[in-house]
């Protein structure tokens, strides 16, 4: 039971750490200074008023400084990031699939709101979760599986690529983005080549609903793909041994 305090801690802390760089990166500002601040009045926030969730509580989800209003979206992404660290370890306890599911799930939370609120997705988050997935497949695994990943991470970004060219040549406009191409290095590099494409086709059928809503009730028809490629990624990576074998079977022959 001790386990699961110290990981929401950790969680909540790191879920208010995302944030700021989901925010901050996108618009190129520093995810170092200036410190955390509301965002009305400027007024930098002292270190009681940062505590995760009972701050904002205590607060009355108000600015101490001017009463402003303090965003609920700062507590629910703590406490997903929370819940997200508990998941991991009750899916997983501490081996790979923990520090790769909380490394996945992390991303997942920063593309989710950089990407619906500003269509980008930031290479530095992109990066550090690449080379902590390569860190810990060489720790748990060993130099081959390291080298099969950085292969397949390789082919994915190449077929990624290739399907972005054909798409922008055909419809005239950009049909993948850049962060979407550089995220199928993840892809890759978690899923291997097979599931990453697996990922890639379920991410396609996840954003078609979303898609079809855009265009019917938005001005701008931007479908930000970047959420649905990592959702898929998440899915896949935590049923990967059922969508394995439902592969292999479908195409068995």
């Amino acid at each position: 039971m001790i386990i699961y305090v110290f990981l929401t801690v950790f969680g909540l802390l790191f879920g208010s750490f995302y944030l700021v760089v989901a925010t901050r990166l996108p618009k190129e500002e520093s995810i170092v200074s200036p410190g955390s601040h509301c965002d009305n009045c400027k007024h930098e926030l002292k270190w009681y008023e940062l505590i995760p969730v009972i701050s904002y509580i205590i607060q009355g989800g108000k600015c101490r400084k001017c009463g402003a209003k303090i965003p609920f979206i700062t507590v629910l992404i703590e406490v997903i990031t929370a819940a997200a660290f508990c998941l991991s370890y009750y899916l997983y306890g501490f081996g790979y699939g923990f520090f790769a599911l909380i490394i996945l799930l992390s991303l997942s939370i920063i593309i989710f709101i950089s990407d619906f609120k500003y269509y980008i997705i930031s290479d530095e988050p992109l990066i550090t979760a690449i080379l902590l997935i390569l860190t810990f497949k060489y720790r748990f695994f060993g130099l081959k599986a390291l080298l099969f990943a950085i292969l397949s991470g390789l082919v994915l970004f190449i077929v990624f690529y290739a399907i972005k060219v054909l798409g922008d040549r055909s419809f005239k406009r950009e049909s993948l983005g850049g962060g979407d191409v550089k995220l199928s290095i993840l892809i890759g590099v978690t899923l291997g080549i097979k599931l990453g494409l697996t990922s890639f086709i379920l991410a396609a059928f996840i954003a078609f609903p979303y898609a079809i809503f855009a265009s019917l009730f938005k001005k701008e028809a931007v479908v930000p793909f970047g959420p649905f490629l990592i959702s898929a990624l998440v899915i896949v990576f935590i049923y990967m041994n059922f969508v394995a074998d439902l592969v292999n079977k479908l195409f068995a022959f």
